[in-house]
């Protein structure tokens, strides 16, 4: 009995120790954190200020929006116009009846040398065979030719024999027929550009890089204006990124149309629409203005024949200009040869002759090709291309 009181005692001090272990507990658990404070805001320095008005700064009464005068309606706002691009002025070409004559005082400046020295040897007491060299030396140097030059020694020799005693002025007029004769004036020197049972003429100008083709083209547009005709340029060059452009001035400045392509692009499809247009517009002359092409180039020339049948498919070409440096000479005749076997040169323009160039180029390159030379560039101004006259050009040579 007294072992069961004493268990019962036990348990009951157990159990009260455990219900105090657990209420200490509860007691001793943290509460929450009360809610943060609200941060007190700092207000940023004042700005610096300088004189007077380095003070700190005071609270002023501020306006609300509704409190702000605005202005009765929307401000104007400024538009800028567009600048207006005013369209070139149309220039009046020179006429071109007598051009030639007119610039023979800038011909005969390069091109004397020729005839004072032939007229100096000519005017030798004794003619013997040296002095006969010494004449040929001096036609040859002049890029006259070999056959051309051994013509015009053989006509001097027997004109000279028959006329006996030579004045200054019997020489100059022996010589003047003879180098009239090797120039040739019976030739069809007019530039085809009215065909009798159509409309428009259609000119193609071909020819090396550098000898000035694409600027003849456009100087050969203002012969044709100055001359009454209407005219569309095709700027077939498109491997040429200038070439266009360059076209394009030459013919808004006497009002001419031109007709381009992407660069890079198709030049047959540009000389086909070129003819098209100009169809169309019922102008008087196309002029199409070709690529430069590289006589060594086979693929490039295989190309340029393209153009000339593709233009053909409209109608037939009527002129093919070969434009000529005269200034290369002798090598300039190798570029036409090339170029008359793709196609039919019908006639030739020769640039610079008012430079370096010598005279006797004109003999030479209308002997290899059996074309006449048709116009001549005698300088870089606008109007200084000129119909080829042959008394003039001889005139000059041999000078006053």
């Amino acid at each position: 009995m007294e072992t069961v009181i004493l268990a019962v005692v036990i348990a009951v001090v157990v159990l009260g120790a455990l219900g105090g272990l657990i209420i200490g507990s509860r007691r001793r658990k943290p509460l929450p954190p009360p809610p943060p404070a609200a941060p007190d805001i700092t207000a940023p320095p004042a700005e610096p200020h300088v004189g007077e008005e380095a003070e700190t700064p005071r609270d002023e009464p501020r306006r609300t929006i509704e409190e702000v005068d605005l202005p009765g309606g929307s401000a104007p706002v400024a538009v800028e116009e567009p600048p207006t691009v005013e369209a070139p002025e149309i220039e009046i070409p020179e006429p071109t009846a007598g051009r030639l004559v007119r610039l023979r005082t800038r011909l005969s400046r390069s091109q004397n040398a020729l005839g004072k020295g032939l007229l100096t040897l000519l005017s030798r007491e004794h003619l013997d065979e040296d002095t006969w060299e010494e004449i040929e030396d001096t036609l040859l140097t002049a890029d006259v030719g070999v056959q051309p030059t051994q013509e015009l020694v053989e006509g001097l020799r027997e004109r000279v024999k028959v006329l006996g005693t030579r004045t200054p002025e019997e020489l100059r007029g022996l010589l003047r027929a003879e180098l009239l004769k090797l120039v040739g004036t019976d030739a069809d020197r007019t530039v085809k550009t009215e065909p009798e049972d159509r409309k428009p003429g259609i000119v193609m100008v071909v020819g090396v890089n550098g000898t000035g083709k694409t600027t003849t083209t456009g100087k050969l547009a203002r012969v044709l204006v100055a001359d009454g005709r209407t005219v569309v340029l095709g700027a077939a060059d498109t491997f040429r990124a200038a070439a266009a452009d360059q076209l394009q001035t030459w013919g808004e400045r006497v009002g001419a149309y031109t007709v381009r392509g992407p660069e890079g692009g198709d030049p047959a499809s540009v000389a086909f629409d070129a003819v098209k247009e100009g169809k169309e517009m019922g102008v008087d002359v196309v002029l199409i203005d070709t690529a430069g092409r590289l006589h060594t180039k086979t693929g490039l020339m295989d190309e340029l024949g393209k153009v000339k049948r593709v233009v053909e498919k409209h109608a037939p070409l009527d002129e093919v200009l070969l434009v000529l440096d005269a200034t290369t000479g002798q090598n300039g005749l190798v570029q036409a040869r090339v170029f008359a076997e793709v196609v039919d040169i019908t006639g030739i323009v020769l640039t610079k002759l008012d430079g370096t160039a010598k005279g006797g180029i004109v003999v030479a390159v209308q002997r290899e090709l059996g074309v006449p030379v048709k116009l001549v560039g005698l300088g870089e101004g606008s109007d200084d291309l000129a119909p080829f006259e042959p008394e003039a050009f001889v005139d000059a040579l041999i000078g006053d």
